[in-house]
């Protein structure tokens, strides 16, 4: 099967999960990804987490690792700095996630590998980007989700700034830079570029995270007013669209927001005496009297169970989802057919074998990797890889 990337190699210096996970993607697309290690254990991410069973493979590392090949060298030894040069001459893309000034410290700067191989990608991502007054900031997720204002939206009015709970900032930056070297390929591959058609492409956490937020970034930047936390209710502020206890105890997540299906909601619940209600008859009345229209729904929702009220509405065109964990929206039926899951086999892995990481999150007729191989053990393909380079 031809996949979309095929025939390109990505020489891999990142490390932990915004550039990882960048390659990642572009590795289920099917790029070829050369992972440059540092000695020792290798990236940090191979022993992530509180469970020692799984330090050089851990969950974390296998998320965003799966099929790519590794070797370690010690960047600051001339000749394990020469392979990598030799790596990157023969690559179409460089991915490095150091602070700013670390790869031109250690000769492999964007100058002067894009001298060296003038068609080659150089992909740097950072905290705050390589230039500015915060270029040389440490920063790490949680750190830009509060200087981004992220932080600030979430939670009840009142209530103390919230961390989203799990990396969105590595996440987002990390797709914000496969879709900017998928961008740079392209015209890459248009020609035109006396140059060589390479490219110099700066991702900066902060940066991806500010422009990730355009829905709540912009309303300021127009109007000059932050938009009001609203908790659980969603964006619209409706006191339709918000979450309501059901009969198990099982929480539902409504997302009435436009008449028409407000409509239909009343007729669903058997409740068409609201339409009729000065305070429920459209958007304006309902949010002034947001809290005679959510006790009412409250009635009705403690009537059945999660499940059953999430059949229902969602049959009915209305938006509803009950609120699962995590490893419950993973064990949802379909998500295999949807080349969402991904299985792998990584060998000597505890408890079990067989897993699976999670695909691109979109379909295409063709060009996607559903068997990408398991992650690399460190070192695994050095010999291969210098077998590689002897032969060019």
């Amino acid at each position: 099967m031809s996949h979309a990337l095929g025939g390109i190699r990505i020489a891999d210096f990142s490390h932990v999960m915004a550039g990882p996970y960048a390659t990642h993607l572009l590795r289920l697309l099917g790029a070829e990804v050369i992972k440059i290690e540092s000695p020792g254990r290798g990236d940090a991410m191979r022993d992530y987490g509180s469970d020692r069973r799984y330090d050089g493979m851990s969950p974390a590392f296998i998320a965003v690792n799966a099929g790519k090949k590794s070797i370690v060298l010690d960047l600051k030894l001339p000749r394990d700095l020469e392979i990598a040069r030799d790596i990157v001459a023969r690559s179409d893309v460089l991915v490095e996630n150091f602070r700013p000034g670390v790869m031109t410290r250690l000769g492999l700067g964007q100058e002067a590998m894009r001298a060296l191989n003038p068609r080659l990608i150089y992909c740097s991502v950072s905290g705050y980007g390589q230039s500015g007054p915060r270029r040389d900031w440490t920063a790490i997720d949680n750190i830009v989700q509060a200087t981004s204002g992220m932080m600030s939206l979430g939670g009840d009015p009142g209530t103390p700034p919230a961390r989203v709970g799990f990396p969105v900032v590595d996440t987002l930056t990390g797709q914000t830079a496969a879709f900017a070297i998928l961008s740079a390929l392209l015209q890459r591959e248009r020609g035109g570029d006396p140059a060589g058609g390479g490219d110099f492409i700066d991702v900066a956490m902060f940066d991806a995270t500010l422009a990730f937020m355009a829905s709540a970034a912009v309303p300021w930047l127009v109007t000059g007013r932050a938009l009001e936390r609203t908790g659980n209710t969603g964006y619209s502020g409706q006191p339709t669209s918000a979450l309501f206890v059901a009969r198990d105890g099982r929480r539902i997540s409504l997302g009435v927001v436009q008449q028409h299906q407000f409509v239909v909601l009343a007729r669903v619940l058997g409740h068409e005496e609201w339409l009729r209600q000065p305070g429920f008859a459209d958007p304006e009345s309902r949010r002034n009297n947001a809290q005679t229209v959510m006790a009412a729904l409250s009635t009705v929702f403690a009537q059945r169970d999660a499940i059953e009220w999430e059949q229902l509405l969602s049959a009915a065109g209305i938006p509803c989802g009950m609120v699962r964990e995590i490893g419950e929206a993973v064990s949802l039926s379909g998500l295999q057919d949807r080349q969402l899951l991904l299985p792998l086999t990584i060998p000597g892995l505890p408890q079990c074998e067989q897993v699976h990481v999670l695909g691109t999150g979109f379909l295409a007729g063709r060009g996607i990797d559903t068997s990408p191989g398991a992650p690399p053990r460190p070192d695994q393909h050095r010999q291969e890889i210098l077998d590689w380079i002897a032969s060019e």
